[in-house]
């Protein structure tokens, strides 16, 4: 049985640590969220169902995987049965002194469970809750079970993603579940600043294919504005020319020339300051009309030297550029070990590093401090700061309502 006399946990920073978030969430665009909470200091209390009753491991792999690590470090556990009456009893009583709840059921079901936004804020009107969902809270879609790849597919960007003529490609990362994440603790530091001069709280509602079409950005003003549908451009982009991926002596890199001076830059550093003048290429509209004629020329000359050679004569005149890494080189460049965003915490028997938070503050920056919770890690903690005697909790253990 978890033990409560544990020293209290440390937290991640100052930032947030006068915040308790109670944490519903499952798979991903939920943890995301709360990630960004835990990682800013908030008590961040993750609430899973007691050990045998559960139905699955909620990511699809294993706890002491690096994917459930990732997602759910800086929080406390605790287990709560929240198909039993007691359970969602205790919830509420939770929920009174929380400051944020955050759940990614699906809408029906935190209704059927009686811990909906009406339910909760009910015993806490000051309470900021947060829902993701596949398709938002209602609609002809809400029923529908919601998956990242679904949202790539339904909200456009699998249709700009790939090679021309190629088909479909889905990123390679969950984006719509992550955006969503991100969006989500958007909304909640948003209705907590607004909190403090309203004094209520507010339900956050986001989600998978809101956040997708909303990263389509300036290829969605394409078409609300202009009337395009973008196409597949595969490494080109599709508007700053030439921008793409181009072939090396020993890899491939990245160049970025966009706009009159820096495509001129870029012929210098090329060694051909005779396309400068060269009739195809005078402005972004012909280099665009020019683009494959363009592209050949310039892998002709990047192809007799090395991806570090080129990166460092075309940044040296300011010509955006840099090599394709793959993760782990990603993790071995110096300014990316100079960023620090690989954050390494012992404790324990475990020695396990981190994906940082890409943000800095000068007082009250973000670390970790702590390895994901066991399950059901610090349940009698918690329900002894709610007033519960040690003769309860074991009771409420004993019935699996913990």
């Amino acid at each position: 049985m978890p033990q409560a006399d544990k020293p209290e946990m440390p937290r991640a920073s100052t930032a947030l640590s006068r915040f308790t978030v109670l944490d519903l969430t499952r798979v991903r665009s939920g943890p995301t969220c709360v990630r960004q909470l835990a990682d800013w200091g908030a008590n961040v209390i993750k609430i899973e169902m007691p050990e045998g009753l559960d139905q699955g491991d909620p990511m699809g792999g294993p706890r002491q995987g690096s994917d459930f690590q990732n997602l759910h470090r800086n929080k406390r556990g605790m287990t709560l049965n929240l198909k039993d009456k007691d359970g969602v009893a205790l919830l509420k009583k939770l929920a009174e002194k929380a400051d944020v709840v955050v759940e990614n059921f699906r809408p029906d079901v935190k209704t059927r469970l009686g811990i909906d936004y009406e339910a909760l804020s009910a015993v806490n009107p000051r309470l900021v809750y947060a829902s993701i969902s596949g398709f938002g809270q209602d609609g002809p879609y809400a029923g529908r079970p919601g998956f990242d790849q679904i949202a790539q597919g339904m909200g456009g960007l699998m249709s700009i993603t790939g090679l021309p003529g190629q088909g479909p490609v889905r990123v390679g990362i969950p984006i719509a579940d992550l955006c969503a994440g991100l969006f989500a603790a958007q909304g909640i530091f948003i209705a907590l600043l607004e909190r403090e001069v309203s004094g209520k709280g507010q339900w956050v509602q986001t989600s998978l294919l809101q956040a997708q079409i909303f990263m389509l950005d300036f290829q969605a003003s394409r078409w609300l504005m202009e009337g395009q549908v973008p196409k597949q451009a595969g490494n080109n982009h599709p508007t700053s020319i030439p921008t793409g991926v181009f072939q090396t002596s020993d890899g491939y890199m990245n160049i970025a020339a966009s706009g009159q001076r820096i495509w001129e830059r870029c012929a210098d550093g090329l060694g051909k300051p005779e396309w400068k003048t060269d009739a195809r290429f005078n402005s972004g509209a012909l280099r665009s009309e020019n683009r494959d004629a363009l592209n050949a020329m310039i892998e002709e000359v990047t192809r007799t030297n090395t991806t570090a050679h080129w990166v460092k004569a075309l940044n040296d005149l300011g010509v955006p550029c840099g090599p394709i890494n793959k993760v782990d080189e990603v993790f071995a460049d110096e300014q990316v070990q100079h960023l620090g965003i690989a954050q390494t915490l012992n404790g324990g028997d475990r020695n396990v590093a981190y994906v940082g938070q890409p943000i800095g503050l000068s007082r009250t920056p973000s670390r970790i401090v702590s390895h994901p919770p066991e399950i059901g890690e610090h349940t009698d903690a918690v329900l002894a700061e709610l007033g519960l005697d040690a003769a309860t909790i074991a009771d409420l253990h004993k019935r699996q309502v913990v």
